[in-house]
């Protein structure tokens, strides 16, 4: 014969908790037949919730909204209100994840965590991670500004008239390079640069202690996408651009703009890297090679010991031309760094930092014009947690 438990539960007040368990036992007359049943009730519910509860095999819960744990049947409430606070909170998640505006309009905020193939050697992000979480917080700006067009990180207008953006000039530096697992929260914004350029900045804090690890500043023009010729900044695109405007710096002026770039020559390169060819996974949505696929191949013309003892703690690109997939390209590298001695090597160090200009140019023709300059300043690892 089946034993069978009738149960009813009446809460005539608010409860502090959301959900009470309640677990109880019920037993036929064999006493090795025993069963445990937990009931989920809703605190906020004034509702009556009852429930049949059978030790044959036969067992009903008389609510819908059940589950098997171990084997045994779980009741539960109602799960509207359980369910509204969940979707809430994972809506809050990946809100926080995508983005969303601080300051009014004026800057976007956007949170990474540091990903096991997104390190180097050295266990840390690589300089190539940093650049882009920086584009990708830099086009979900434009995306969710509620003027994004069609164009990759192009407002409505641009698209209209088949225009895009390119960078001219980043510059970057480095306090702390973070860790696999470490929390990330990027803030960027844009003003006016001249007439016809914008600049975008950046700063990358942790997202727990608030430290400022990162900030980088930039200069972007706009070309036509099907001419490849850059161009005016049009006044309907103007008007978009404008409202997003602040007037704030994560990098001065005087820092950005202290020390001007020049070109190398043949004779002046200590290191030179050759026959280096973009793959199609180097392009991007613009068709041209990524500027961040420009960093891996700067670095390929310098020595390894610098790439092994030390951090680079500040890299400046200035873009000079497009690359497309059918490109060749040269990798060249001096030490000409105000910190080093005109004549000593790259083993004669002051204060034990180094600093390095590069350049990019093209193969395939005779010309060999240039593709992008670049600086990069480097600390000794031994002195890492003085940086």
């Amino acid at each position: 014969m089946v034993a069978s438990i009738n149960l009813g539960l009446q809460f005539p007040c608010s409860l502090s908790n959301n959900v009470v368990k309640l677990g109880f036992h019920s037993s036929s007359p064999s006493p090795n037949n025993k069963r445990r049943v937990s009931l989920m009730v809703n605190a906020n519910s004034n509702r009556r919730l009852g429930g049949t509860i059978n030790n044959g095999e036969n067992n009903n819960i008389n609510n819908k909204n059940y589950d098997k744990v171990n084997g045994v049947r779980v009741a539960e409430a109602p799960l509207t209100l359980r369910k509204l606070k969940e979707d809430s909170a994972e809506e809050a998640l990946v809100t926080c994840m995508h983005g969303r505006f601080q300051e009014g309009i004026f800057v976007y905020r956007q949170i990474f965590a540091i990903r096991s193939y997104e390190i180097g050697p050295d266990q840390t992000a690589t300089m190539e991670t940093i650049l882009n979480f920086l584009q990708e917080t830099a086009l979900n700006h434009v995306a969710n500004s509620g003027i994004g067009g069609n164009g990759f990180g192009a407002t409505r207008q641009m698209s209209i008239r088949k225009l895009i953006w390119v960078v001219t000039r980043i510059q970057v530096q480095v306090q702390r390079y973070s860790s696999w697992g470490d929390i990330i929260e990027i803030d960027t914004w844009v003003d006016a640069h001249g007439k016809n350029g914008m600049r975008r900045d950046w700063v990358i804090r942790d997202h727990f202690t608030k430290e400022v690890i990162v900030k980088a500043t930039s200069t972007w023009v706009m070309m036509n996408r099907e001419t490849r010729k850059l161009c005016k900044i049009p006044e309907e695109v103007r008007e978009e651009l404008t409202p997003f405007y602040i007037n704030r710096f994560a990098i001065s002026n005087e820092d950005t703009y202290s020390e001007k770039i020049h070109k190398l020559t043949d004779q002046d390169a200590e290191n030179i890297q050759t026959g280096l060819a973009p793959r199609w996974n180097d392009m991007d949505a613009n068709q041209h090679v990524n500027n961040v696929k420009y960093i891996g191949w700067i670095l390929e013309s310098l020595p390894m010991k610098v790439l092994e003892d030390y951090y680079m703690t500040s890299m400046t690109l200035e873009f000079r031309r497009e690359c497309t997939q059918s490109n060749m390209l040269e990798s060249m590298a001096t030490p000409t760094s105000k910190l080093i001695h005109a004549n000593n090597s790259i083993n004669r160090k002051v204060n034990n930092n180094l600093q390095f200009t590069h350049l990019l140019r093209l193969l395939d023709d005779d010309q060999r014009p240039e593709v992008v300059r670049a600086r990069t300043e480097w600390h000794f690892k031994n002195y890492a947690d003085s940086i």
